[in-house]
Formats: structure tokens, sequence, C-alpha cells
């Protein structure tokens, strides 16, 4: 919400806002100041403490944190596509790492798989739970299956 300020006089006192045109000018102008309205155009807010970017970004911090929850809870394959499109709209994007390697920094295991290729050895098999980042930042480690060597039989003597 913008509001009008009152303008502080040289006596002290302070004068309505009015609709005429003062124009500023000078390194000591006011940068809140429009200079065609002479007007102060700061934003006012619930909490003086709190400027507008710092909100915005806490509520859509939240709003994607709600998100996340009603995807976990869809039972509706349309439902889920259509949030992970919005999401990604907003720059969070899906993490489905399958046959990256396993990285314990951005992945969580939650299962292995045996595997005789030893190229297979620590690489993701299949992505359990969607994870999802916020750009560069991760929200949420996707949970997955990560292909395991299979020990050697012992030889026998």
């Amino acid at each position: 919400m913008w509001r009008k300020r009152a303008k502080i006089s040289p006596e002290g006192g302070t004068e309505a806002p009015s609709g005429t045109s003062e124009r500023s000018a000078g390194p000591d102008a006011d940068p809140d100041t429009d200079a065609e309205q002479g007007t102060d155009m700061t934003a006012v807010t619930s909490d003086p403490r709190t400027d507008p970017l710092s909100r915005a970004l806490a509520e859509r911090a939240e709003l994607i944190r709600l998100c996340l929850y009603a995807l976990d809870r869809a039972r509706s394959s349309g439902v889920v596509e259509r949030l992970v499109e919005g999401l990604d709209g907003v720059g969070v994007a899906a993490l489905r790492p399958d046959g990256e390697r396993f990285d314990p920094a951005h992945h969580e295991a939650g299962g292995t798989v045996p595997t005789d290729d030893p190229q297979l050895d620590g690489v993701i098999a299949e992505t359990e739970v969607v994870g999802f980042a916020d750009r560069d930042r991760l929200l949420r480690a996707p949970i997955v299956t990560v292909y395991q060597s299979r020990p050697e039989p012992p030889r026998p003597r």
C-alpha cells in the first residue's frame, strides 16, 4: 500500500499532503520523493521493521513449502503434474537424478540394488521420492536407490 506522507515545514509543524506540483532538485533531494508530485512514495507496511522485499521473499518461501506439502499428499497424477509445472514456473525444479553418480551432499540413499556391473556401482538406479531445488538452493534432497556391486564370492581353497 502506498500513501502520501505529510510534509514537515521549516517551523517544525506538518503540512497536509497536497496535489500541487513541487519539484525537488539537487543533491539534497529526497530519493523517496516523487519529483513531479512532491509526495513521498515510501511503501507502508504493517511492520515497519520489515521491508517489502523481505516480506515478499518470506511469503514466496512459505507458498513453496505449502506446495511441496500438497504435492506429497496429492492422489491425482494431474494435480501432481500441475503442482510440479507451477513450481517449475517460479524457479523450483524437481530433481530426479536417475543415472547420475550418488552424492550424499545432494542425494539421500533410500536403499541399494545389487549389480554385477562394476560401472554401475554408486550410480542412482531410481528416484524413490522426488527432490526439489529453488534455483541453486536445495530444498529437499531426492531419496534414491543406488546400485551397489555384489561382493565377490569367496574363492575355494
